[in-house]
């Protein structure tokens, strides 16, 4: 019988596919695909686990005092029963060599089954041994991971698992472990927890796959290789659908296929509103292979490139100054002289360094990270990390128009002090006889005391773009990537327009440039009052750019600019928009009918 779970829509679209389970675990668990030839290998590596854990338990048992009570030497032969059953390591032995799952995932696949069978179970007496069976299954995720993984991290990906359509299923996503499936086999992916402006939904919108977050039970109503939808227009995941309903779902898909189809013949038309307004449109990106898709959407520049992700899912070690230096230079290479925005580092709060790194040796007992050392003020206590990084983004600034973007900026002093950290750098490298270019020094506008002292800090930039997922988050104090309050995070909070509309104004009155690269810039919801409120450059994903563009083509932005103050006044401000486009809409078509011919 199916099952319909209700979550939050994050990206659009539908995907049809069999489940894949990340189990949750007190241990790391790498999740990636291997090939062919390497089956045999990760086998061997499971083999080699189990073997340590059973001389471990063995040991154990031996080295047992005499007076310990006789419950510990039997609970060790059930853990060495349990080790040696078929049906753990057998089972997962298949995982590896029918879905080419690595050693870790396809331990963590069969726990999630076998832990299922133990609930089920009518005996409390072995009903409890599902946590046994945990036990047993981290010691053997302890002792794989003392060793090194035989899949190199570039090679994790553009694996393919069967012939079946996958789709993930997890409790949750890092945004690190997202970017591991980038160009992978998933056509979708679900999670119980997070809301629409967490990391892993704006990763999801970056792989523009459909995805649906905040569905609370799925991970457990989900089992491995069911068929699920996940409908990521409606936010609702159907889980073992019936066969009409799931030609009905794949009628839906094709039908969403056709329309990104005829949208994507829009990426190449000029972004002109009806009025003759010339509006950016740029491209959000994570990593160097995006700028390519940004092209290819008709992006204009890359308006954010947040450069935290190259400093992700490297075993705790920073990435060195050539490291850097080489993936900004292919963005602005790849980009053909369009403009390149790199934001530096954003770390902290939901984008964690891995545990091994000094952000995390220093600061891991932050009781409320999103308020703690993160972002420019960790930038600003690392200088020498701050100065490599700036080094890197000025050497790629030989190649083509560079601009830096400072995250979380909340004091002119924090700019002051990023300008004399660039200024050093400059001077580094000329000693050095390093080439590089200016570059224009921005903030992004995502704090509210930024937000209100904007002309005194646009006095120490050069432009400006509002992050709103951000500036949301602490305008309402809301978590958002915290499912049980995701409802009241709210972008058409009258305070949160109030903040944006002034940000605007300020910047167009100091004559610097501002734009909006968070979540509202390529909702099309937003479009037209964005475009009323008086912006003219929009940062999103790539995926999201025909369908923005689309909006701006059939504007008239200078007619709604004269109702949008009403509206950001009014107590309703969604109802009382939806209000005016309506009106605005029948007006035009009353004047197009009335023109003669």
């Amino acid at each position: 019988m199916s099952i319909q779970v209700f979550g939050q829509p994050v990206s659009r679209g539908i995907a049809i596919g069999r489940a894949v389970l990340v189990a949750s675990s007190r241990v790391d668990v790498a999740h990636y695909f291997i090939d062919a030839p390497r089956v045999e290998s990760e086998v061997d590596r499971l083999r080699h686990a189990r073997d340590t854990v059973a001389a471990e338990l063995k040991l154990l048992k031996h080295e047992m005092p005499t007076d310990a009570p006789a419950e510990l030497p039997a609970l060790l032969d059930v853990h060495l029963m349990l080790l040696h059953d078929d049906a753990l390591t057998g089972a997962t032995k298949n995982w590896i060599q029918s879905r080419h799952y690595n050693a870790e995932w396809a331990l963590s696949a069969q726990l999630e089954v076998m832990a299922r069978q133990f609930d089920e179970m009518e005996d409390e007496y072995l009903r409890e041994r599902k946590a046994d069976l945990e036990q047993v299954v981290e010691r053997m995720l302890r002792a794989l991971s003392k060793e090194e993984p035989l899949v190199p991290a570039a090679a994790r990906t553009n694996l393919h698992a069967g012939e079946d359509p996958l789709v993930l299923v997890a409790n949750d996503i890092a945004p690190a472990d997202m970017l591991q499936f980038k160009g992978s086999v998933f056509t979708g992916f679900v999670t119980d927890v997070g809301g629409k402006t967490s990391h892993s939904a704006i990763v999801a919108r970056s792989l523009d796959i459909p995805a649906v977050v905040g569905a609370r039970e799925a991970s457990r109503l989900v089992r491995q290789d069911d068929w699920v939808v996940i409908d990521g227009d409606a936010g609702v995941v159907v889980v073992d659908p019936s066969p009409i309903v799931l030609e009905e779902y794949r009628f839906r898909q094709r039908q969403s296929q056709l329309e990104r189809a005829r949208l994507h013949r829009l990426r190449h038309t000029p972004s002109v509103t009806l009025d003759g307004q010339s509006v950016e449109l740029l491209a959000n990106i994570e990593l160097p292979v995006d700028a390519a898709v940004a092209l290819d959407s008709g992006a204009v520049g890359i308006g954010l490139f947040r450069s935290e992700f190259l400093f992700m899912n490297r075993d705790g070690e920073l990435p060195t100054e050539d490291e850097q230096f080489e993936a900004y230079r292919s963005v602005v290479e790849a980009m053909k002289g369009l403009p390149v925005t790199v934001r530096t580092v954003d770390i902290g709060a939901d984008k964690p360094l891995d545990r091994m790194s000094v952000h995390e040796l220093r600061h891991d007992h932050a009781l409320n990270p999103a308020l703690g050392l993160r972002a420019i003020r960790w930038s600003l206590s690392e200088p020498a990390m701050f100065r490599q990084q700036l080094r890197a983004i000025l050497r790629a600034s030989a190649f083509g128009k560079v601009r830096v973007l400072l995250p979380l900026i909340a004091h002119v002093s924090e700019v002051r002090m990023a300008r004399e950290a660039l200024t050093r750098a400059r001077q580094q490298l000329i000693d050095a006889g390093v080439s590089f270019n200016d570059v224009e020094l921005g903030a992004m506008i995502e704090v509210p005391a930024a937000a209100l002292i904007m002309p005194t800090i646009l006095r120490e930039l050069d432009f400006v773009s509002i992050g709103t997922n951000d500036l949301i988050q602490y305008t309402l104090a809301i978590d958002r990537a915290d499912e049980a309050v995701s409802h009241l995070y709210d972008p058409w909070h009258p305070a949160v327009l109030h903040l944006i509309g002034r940000a605007i104004a300020d910047a167009r009155r100091a004559g610097k440039h501002v734009s909006i690269c968070g979540e509202m810039a390529g909702d099309v919801a937003f479009t037209e009052l964005l475009l009323a409120l008086g912006l003219r450059s929009f940062s999103m994903h790539p995926s999201q750019i025909a369908a923005v563009k689309q909006r701006v083509l059939r504007v008239d932005a200078e007619r709604l600019a004269g109702k949008v103050g009403a509206v950001v006044d009014s107590e309703e401000p969604e109802r009382e928009w939806k209000r005016v486009l309506v009106s605005s809409d029948a007006l035009r078509l009353s004047e197009g009918a009335a023109r003669p011919s």
